[in-house]
């Protein structure tokens, strides 16, 4: 088996985490694609939404999609989510799978500084996919990003650009903008009854 692993805080969850998901798993034959929303992101600077709001919509975003899971690991664990904690316990649970954690490329900016990295690179293969503004490095761009860590366990995906953010849809939630075509209909609907975000500086 091949699995993805997709963290993230999903503040919303929106298309362009679909479309990372999707894309990886067609280009990589992954079996499936688990997504893990974040407990408490150590990398993270705003303050996040209940973790069970951010596992609710993920759920109904992937609602229909057999291969996409949700785990609600990180949302249970007390203290910060280390990503390598994760992959650990995944390892333990899927001796005989082979892991890819995805991520977007400018998250390797900060990769190096992360709690154990080479143990990371040890239990997955990392996945990197291009952003808005951050595409993809070439080989000599990856070596300086990775800053010494070994770049054969990166593999770096393209998608169709998208520049749909959760940063946008708070702020489009919280000024009474439209957030349609931008998350699956069930995501708004759910932030609508919630009224999650209204009230965002």
């Amino acid at each position: 088996m091949k699995l993805g692993i997709f963290g993230g805080t999903f503040d919303p969850v929106h298309y362009g985490h679909l479309l990372l998901a999707e894309t990886c798993r067609e280009q990589l034959s992954l079996d499936a694609v688990h997504f893990l929303p974040a407990g408490d992101p150590p990398h993270k600077s705003h303050e996040i939404s209940d973790g069970r709001d951010r596992a609710r919509m993920v759920n109904l975003a992937v609602s229909g999609y057999p291969e996409f899971i949700v785990d609600e690991r990180e949302i249970r664990r007390s203290g910060p989510s280390w990503t390598v904690l994760t992959l650990q316990e995944f390892a333990e649970e899927h001796p005989d799978s082979e892991l890819f954690f995805l991520m977007g490329v400018d998250s390797l900016e900060d990769f190096p500084g992360w709690r154990q990295p080479e143990t990371i690179l040890e239990l997955a293969t990392v996945v990197a996919v291009n952003r808005p503004g951050h595409p993809l490095p070439d080989a000599a761009e990856l070596d300086v990003l990775l800053q010494g860590l070994p770049a054969d366990r990166v593999r770096l995906v393209s998608m169709p650009g998208t520049h749909i953010s959760s940063s946008d849809l708070r702020q489009r939630v919280s000024s009474g903008r439209s957030i349609r075509f931008q998350t699956p209909r069930a995501v708004e609907v759910f932030l609508r009854e919630h009224k999650l975000y209204e009230d965002s500086p």
